[in-house]
């Protein structure tokens, strides 16, 4: 696999994530408590790979360029300076929720997860977002 074919791999990941994200929140909410562990650690596992993934083509290509202009510009960077910002507040949370969870302190991880599982979702889909505008709506013109 080519590093050029990293962003593609990245975004498949975050779909993934979501994916286990919502399946993890609906078998929560429907007692399945075994499916939810299942569901939930697979979401941790999809998000560390994504982070390997993403560390080695940001430490081989760079910052991506967008082709966006007019309107569409300050709409993209706020979108992207938001999925940054909170892609970082994730990086602890996500940790701390799983550890309370293992640890059995259910009340803990329940109230810190209400703050948690809706952030790691929306920079999961974000990331995609960001990734439809940047590479198959508005690429850069060169390169």
């Amino acid at each position: 696999m080519a590093i050029t074919d990293f962003p593609h791999l990245l975004a498949g990941l975050n779909v993934l994530s979501v994916i286990c994200l919502l399946l993890g929140f609906y078998f929560i909410r429907s007692g399945q408590r075994q499916k939810h562990k299942k569901a939930m650690l697979a979401a941790v596992g999809v998000s560390i790979l994504f982070l390997v993934f993403y560390l080695i083509y940001h430490f081989n290509s760079g910052l991506a360029k967008f082709g966006g202009e007019g309107t569409i510009r300050p709409i993209y960077f706020t979108l992207l300076i938001v999925h940054v910002v909170l892609a970082t507040a994730i990086v602890p949370l996500v940790p701390w929720t799983l550890i309370r969870a293992l640890r059995g302190r259910f009340d803990a991880h329940k109230r810190l997860a209400r703050y948690t599982w809706p952030t790691w979702l929306f920079v999961a889909a974000s990331g995609v977002v960001v990734y439809v505008m940047a590479v198959h709506l508005y690429p850069y013109p060169h390169g």
